[in-house]
């Protein structure tokens, strides 16, 4: 054994299915050039929602075919069972892995792939079958597209998975939690590859709920690419998306030894929660358990809060930006033209929900592999409270080029629970 690259985790392979991309190359150009993928659709509308748009992702039937056969397809309506497929075998395609053989699985390879809720609409039509007393037609694939751990359990049998498989769940903290979940695995040394992520339902039935909630913007139907807005003075809530992003750790060692491509280095990660003490509750995270768990997450690392390069934020253009950039700024220490680079990918694809943290992510590795922050869309002007805490150089509207050594992503979840990860760029 390498003692000196034992117990290391890289990144070798990455898969995306976004609100304004269906590849990781695609995804890449949009972000740094911000194109959103945030739409206005008149299902919303006809259904008397008061936010009419929405970021889906734009998969083809192409893409489709390429990961269902013509019997799986049939009375297939779990849209991010869908999109975790893709962007699951995305991700073991592009770092170079072959599917198990049908005699014996992949023992040392894993998924630790999360979601919200699946199959919404499946889930309704089941209800609706049942009703009306037609049980029979349910069909053989209604259990695995509304069970919540159905995606993990599909990509182990697409790729024959023999170690751990299992779906976590925690709100908008799912991907980013999967990630260190998958990481903390590889290093302890029970599993050489783990495929992460997680995926998010698209429909009315997801978002319905948030939009009694009121905290979904209603002003932008007629201009929805500019509804999103982190950051700034004039957010007015976050934009209702979904898709999956999907990420394959392996121990470097494997990694090394295959000649795969690595992206970056996973060095650590901390997940807590605030247990809705103090001004934390269902729906508001209490910032002190925020703050530590930036705090633990750095400490895992073995990093210092000054070499922090970028920071992708949680930040999903609600009255609560400005208090997540306070918790930052006081976790790390940091302000002015001292406080890291700062953006939030939500002000092209929305707010993803339990995709948000590995869209997020995929999105984070991005820009460690291209050494570029990519652009914040949508700010007329910096919140006060927050240009009180940074320059305004360090929230960039346009995509920068910038040394990063080392990312933090943050993911802050409904229930006040807490996940971050330090990435950093892998140095032979």
């Amino acid at each position: 054994m390498d003692k000196k690259n034992s117990g290391r985790v890289v990144v070798t392979g990455l898969g995306v299915v976004a609100p304004n991309a269906s590849t990781v190359s695609a995804f890449a150009k949009a972000l740094q050039q911000g194109t959103s993928g945030i739409s206005f659709h008149q299902q919303l509308a006809d259904l008397n929602f008061g936010c009419q748009i929405a970021g889906i992702p734009p998969v083809t039937q192409q893409q489709i075919d390429e990961n269902l056969t013509p019997l799986q397809q049939r009375g297939f309506k779990a849209s991010g069972m869908l999109y975790g497929i893709i962007a699951g075998k995305q991700a073991f395609a592009d770092a170079g892995l072959t599917i198990a053989p049908k005699e014996k699985a992949l023992e040392d390879f894993g998924i630790i792939f999360g979601t919200g809720q699946s199959g919404g609409e499946k889930f309704r039509e089941a209800i609706n079958l049942i009703d009306d007393k037609n049980v029979r037609r349910l069909g053989s694939t209604s259990v695995i597209q509304t069970m919540g751990s159905g995606i993990s359990a599909w990509l182990a049998g697409e790729l024959g998975a023999g170690n751990m498989v299992t779906s976590n769940s925690s709100a908008c903290s799912t991907g980013t939690e999967a990630l260190i979940m998958g990481y903390e695995r590889i290093a302890a040394g029970k599993a050489t590859q783990m495929l992460v992520g997680s995926t998010s339902d698209s429909g009315p039935y997801i978002w319905g709920g948030f939009d009694a909630m009121r905290i979904l913007p209603t002003k932008h139907n007629e201009n929805p690419t500019l509804a999103s807005r982190p950051f700034s003075s004039d957010a007015a809530g976050f934009v209702p998306g979904s898709g999956s992003g999907a990420m394959l750790l392996e121990s470097l060692e494997s990694a090394l030894e295959r000649g795969a491509t690595i992206y970056c280095e996973v060095l650590g990660g901390a997940i807590n929660a605030g247990g809705h003490r103090g001004d934390g509750s269902m729906t508001a995270p209490n910032g002190k358990a925020v703050q530590q768990v930036i705090k633990m997450s750095l400490k895992d690392a073995g990093i210092s809060s000054n070499q922090v390069d970028a920071i992708n934020g949680h930040v999903t253009a609600t009255g609560k930006d400005a208090y997540e950039v306070k918790n930052w700024s006081k976790a790390l220490n940091r302000k002015g033209t001292d406080f890291p680079y700062m953006n939030s990918f939500k002000s092209s694809i929305g707010h993803c929900l339990a995709a948000a943290g590995s869209i997020e992510l995929v999105g984070s590795i991005l820009q460690i592999k291209h050494q570029q922050i990519f652009k914040n869309n949508n700010i007329t002007q910096l919140h006060a409270e927050i240009l009180e805490l940074l320059d305004v150089s360090k929230i960039p509207t346009q995509t920068i080029e910038a040394d990063i050594d080392v990312l933090l992503k943050a993911s802050f979840g409904f229930g006040d629970v807490n996940a971050c990860v330090v990435l950093k760029k892998y140095n032979d």
